[in-house]
This record gives structure tokens, C-alpha cells and sequence, in this order.
């Protein structure tokens, strides 16, 4: 990982956005790397064929992304005035350009939001596609936002039993250790299915790089969706893998999904590929 690397967050102008910006602010603050604000106010399909968009449209269109990235960039630097902050509006679609964005970042941020073009990124199948090509990890901000009441609570992160999963586990320590708090790794299964010692090599791996992070290692006979939305109650962050099978399957393509995204309570990081690559 070069250590110019920025963290990139997505602006939509919402609450939401403010939120994910002001978290995305303090990730660069424990990294001392830039912060990227990008906003795309480009809609797909708005004009058909090559017609191109109107003057008065695009002109307010700008007119306004350039206002939203203006008060983003404020509350980064009331937030950490020190850091290094950029700004770029884009007449595109969000998902391209952040998918573009990515080739280069640390991890690309959303809030979460159920309005907007960019709000967009975080409900139905958008995230879907941000998930399976983003270049970096992604992280969802939701639930309630508790500020220095969360700077104790653990990492967690949810584990299959596939090798996929342990691109998630060496996420979840580094951030746990980052933040100098604990990590919880959780394997819910239903079913007859045989819970066997799946991922326990990375987890020890990374445990001796790691040896300030304290580990609780949670197995349990229930429903996956449960377990994580539960320990997102005390947690501070909850990490996921993009794909996977077993317990955790479909995390990014069908309910368990719909569920950590919509009701979560904590920020949610999907791991894209090895950490420290």
C-alpha cells in the first residue's frame, strides 16, 4: 500500500454524507493520509442518444455539487484541520466514478442514505456492483452515530469458513489494532452443517502480527444475519467479506445484505482483497 494513498468519500449532499465525511476524516487522521472528496452528478440516461445535457441544467447541476463538496470539505477540517483535503466534481454516474476512484484509494466511504443519485450506492443492487469491483475496501456508515462513546467498543468481524474470509480477518486486525481495541470473529451456522477449524490458520497468522489485538472467538448454532446485527450493537465497526459461502453466503447478494445495510448499527467495512496489497 503506497502511502499517499487517499481515503475517498462519496458526497450526495445529505446528512448522511456529513456523517460518513466526518468518519471518513478521522480514518485519515490515525493514517496521516489525504482525504478525497468526489461528488458525480452526472444522472444515467438522462438524455438519450448524444444529445448533450442542456446549459442551464448542467450549470446548476455543478453550481450545486460544487456547494455540497464546499460544505463537506468544512466539516472535514472542523473535524481534523490538519489533514491534507481534495475535492472533484464529476459530471458522471456515482458507481463509475467511484469504481474509478478506487483503483488508487485506501477504501472508498458511503453514507447511508435512502435519497439521492449517490444515496443510491447503499440500497438494492448498487452496493452489489461497488462491492464485486471496487479496487479497495468500502465501508457503509450507519446505526447510530455515538462518537467518543464507541472508541472502546471491539471490532467484529463475520467469517465463513472460506478462503474468502480471510481477507476480512487480516482487515479486522489491522483496524482493531489501529484503534487499539478488541477483535471478535463470529461463525454463525444453521442447520446440520459441521462447524470444523475453517479460517483458524489466518486467524493465527495474523494474530502473531498482531499480538496487542485480544481476540474472542464466537461459534454459534444461529442465523448469521442475528449474530452480526447484535454484535453491531456494541461494536464499533462490524468487517465482512465481499463474497463467500456457508453462514455468511450472499452477504453482498441477497438478504444478509439488505439487513446489515439497512439495519446495522455501526459502520460497515467490506473487505475487497488482501490487506497491506
Amino acid at each position: 500500500m503506497r502511502a499517499n494513498q487517499p481515503i475517498v468519500v462519496g458526497i450526495d449532499g445529505t446528512a448522511g454524507a456529513l456523517r460518513a465525511v466526518r468518519w471518513g476524516a478521522e480514518e485519515a487522521a490515525k493514517r496521516h493520509a489525504p482525504l478525497r472528496l468526489v461528488h458525480a452528478f452526472g444522472i444515467p440516461d438522462a438524455f438519450p442518444g448524444e444529445a448533450p445535457p442542456p446549459e442551464e441544467w448542467l450549470a446548476d447541476k455543478e453550481e450545486q455539487s460544487h456547494a455540497w463538496l464546499a460544505e463537506a470539505r468544512g466539516a472535514a477540517t472542523v473535524a481534523h484541520p490538519g489533514i491534507d483535503v481534495s475535492t472533484e466534481s464529476v459530471m458522471d454516474a456515482p458507481v463509475p466514478l467511484l469504481i474509478a476512484e478506487s483503483a488508487g484509494a485506501r477504501m472508498i466511504v458511503l453514507g447511508s442514505t435512502p435519497r439521492s443519485v449517490l444515496g443510491d450506492l447503499v440500497m438494492g443492487s448498487t452496493p452489489v456492483a461497488l462491492a464485486a469491483h471496487a479496487g479497495c475496501p468500502v465501508a457503509v456508515i450507519r446505526g447510530r452515530d455515538r462518537g467518543a462513546e464507541a472508541a472502546k467498543d471491539p471490532v467484529v468481524v463475520g467469517i465463513d469458513g472460506s478462503p474468502l474470509s480471510d481477507a476480512a480477518i487480516g482487515l479486522a486486525f489491522e483496524e482493531a489494532s489501529l484503534r487499539a481495541v478488541s477483535l471478535i470473529t463470529i461463525r454463525a451456522y444453521t442447520g446440520r452443517e459441521r462447524i470444523a477449524d475453517a479460517n483458524q490458520g489466518a486467524v493465527s497468522i495474523w494474530r502473531e502480527k498482531y499480538p496487542d489485538v485480544r481476540v474472542q472467538q464466537i461459534v454459534a448454532r444461529d442465523d448469521p444475519r442475528r449474530q452480526l446485527l447484535e454484535s453491531s450493537e456494541r461494536a464499533q465497526l462490524v468487517v465482512v467479506g465481499s463474497r463467500g459461502r456457508g453462514g455468511f453466503s450472499g452477504l453482498l447478494l441477497g438478504s444478509t445484505s439488505h439487513a446489515m445495510i439497512y439495519h446495522a448499527d455501526c459502520p460497515v467495512f467490506i473487505a475487497r482483497s488482501e490487506p497491506g496489497k
